[in-house]
């Protein structure tokens, strides 16, 4: 429907509400006493009672008769009107003031059709909300991607698939609450506003606190809250965190996300591995009823995963030699590295003003990350791109890490997290120098953590993954925005 169509419509609504009005119809009601959802009716016994309400998304009037289908959280049902049934004033109101787009309450029996559809015959009928603007054609529903994002409520109304995914996300999130309790672990809450954006290498977001007159930044990860809580007695913690990153947007990136994080004292980045197949492999077969799932790969093609347990292992070094043939250990320090790189024509981003470990970071995720379709647990990061994590007691050039990758996105992040206050503190500083060299993602100093360390902290590990991508992956989205409910976008105006 163009503008001024739209335009015209809404002006015909207007005045209907007038004619409610008029007829002493409340055009906005203050409540319904709805007894039974669409799906539930759809069982009901042949001529059983039936007390519901729903948007009006489908009205053919035929003279005597008319048919309507109502929608709710649940589905769709259709009711009939007859003249026979109510009043010719009621009759009349219905056909006259009723638009696609309106809310009503139905009080009726159930009843089937000459065409065999289960359906309400209307006995009385309450008006409850007038919509002033038409839904999207019917038959085509919403299918811009932009109007989408910007207009999610209208993707809800007319595109089923839409809320099956949302509910798919939901139900994802409530099963790993469920799995985190069955082993002992506690959910915290952990300062969204900051004194110090860390515990990742990333960009924050920069407000002003009014109150306290003081700078403060959006937090980029929960992680150095959650191990302060480790340090303070918790045992195994857990964090479904809103986190912010001001950085740059593609269809597997968002500033504004859910990371759930967890920490386990006296574990390693070995038995996070197996708690991650574990628990991953368990809801996504409770989920999906099958651990063979199809997902669409960077082409948008469909390919199928298997995330049949064990997955395989791979080592971050060995995979960047077999990548692209550089052996990160020949090039200890920034500019040989840097040098070899460019002598291959390998084109990353910002190379100059990038510290040796997020160069090594950026290497990986042009020549290697692409091409990994299915569960693959990477480990044997070099300790330059883990500043957070433990290095490894026989090869300290390396770091007790791995990350979870699925079809070219990482999807968790796990160490064995560094207890040695010391080096936790040199580790910051190295982080601080590369920073100053104009990496902007390099972590920042969080003073009162190594102080908080230098109480002591048991041997842990943490883990981190991004909700987004997982419910993306095993939705079959390609953007993340598409299991975003209301991603932000730049002002229409």
């Amino acid at each position: 429907m163009d503008i001024e169509n739209e335009k015209n419509e809404r002006n015909v609504r207007l005045n209907k509400i007038k004619e409610l009005e008029n007829k002493d119809i409340k055009p906005y009601a203050e409540k319904f006493d709805k007894k039974n959802n669409c799906l539930e009716l759809k069982n009901f016994k042949i001529g059983k009672k039936a007390q519901t309400a729903g948007r009006v998304v489908l009205k053919r009037d035929m003279g005597k008769i008319s048919f309507i289908q109502i929608q709710d959280y649940t589905g769709k049902i259709q009711a009939v009107f007859t003249i026979n049934d109510l009043d010719e004033d009621k009759y009349k109101n219905f056909v006259d003031l009723v638009n696609i787009g309106d809310f009503i309450g139905l009080y009726g029996e159930m009843f089937v059709t000459k065409k065999g559809e289960i359906s309400i015959l209307v006995k009385d009928f309450t008006f409850l909300s007038k919509a002033l603007r038409p839904l999207p054609d019917k038959f085509h529903g919403v299918s811009d991607s932009e109007l989408k994002y910007r207009q999610r409520y209208l993707d809800l109304i007319m595109n089923p698939e839409t809320k099956e995914r949302f509910q798919f996300r939901n139900d994802f999130i409530w099963e790993l609450r469920k799995f985190y309790k069955d082993y002992n672990f506690e959910e915290i809450n952990t300062p969204i506003l900051c004194n110090t954006a860390s515990g990742a290498l990333a960009k924050p977001f920069n407000t002003h606190h009014n109150a306290l007159d003081i700078d403060v930044h959006l937090r980029i990860a929960p992680e150095l809250y959650l191990k302060r809580a480790i340090i303070g007695g918790y045992e195994r913690v857990v964090e479904f965190a809103r986190c912010f990153r001001n950085e740059g947007t593609d269809p597997s990136h968002l500033q504004d996300f859910i990371m759930i994080e967890h920490y386990a004292a006296y574990w390693n980045f070995e038995d996070n591995m197996k708690f991650t197949e574990e628990m991953l492999t368990s809801v996504i077969k409770k989920l999906k009823g099958n651990l063979k799932i199809e997902i669409p790969n960077r082409d948008g093609k469909l390919v199928e995963v298997d995330f049949s347990a064990p997955w395989k292992k791979v080592s971050f070094r060995d995979l960047l030699i077999k990548d692209c043939s550089i052996d990160i250990d020949k090039f200890p320090d920034l500019e040989s590295l840097k040098n070899e790189i460019k002598s291959k024509n390998i084109e990353i981003k910002d190379i100059d003003s990038l510290g040796r470990g997020n160069l090594i970071d950026a290497l990986y995720k042009v020549v290697s990350r692409p091409k990994l379709i299915n569960p693959i647990f990477l480990i044997n990061h070099p300790i330059d791109v883990s500043p957070l994590a433990r290095k490894n007691d026989n090869n300290p050039n390396i770091a007790d890490r791995f990350q979870l990758v699925i079809n070219g996105w990482e999807i968790v992040n796990a160490y064995s997290e560094l207890t040695d206050p010391i080096d936790q503190a040199d580790r910051f500083d190295k982080q601080m120098e590369a920073k100053g060299m104009g990496d902007e993602e390099a972590m920042n100093k969080d003073e009162d953590y190594i102080r908080a360390m230098e109480y002591g902290m048991p041997p842990v590990s943490g883990w981190g993954m991004g909700v987004e991508r997982i419910i993306a992956l095993l939705t079959k989205q390609q953007n993340l925005r598409d299991v975003v409910l209301f991603p932000l976008m730049r002002p229409e105006n």
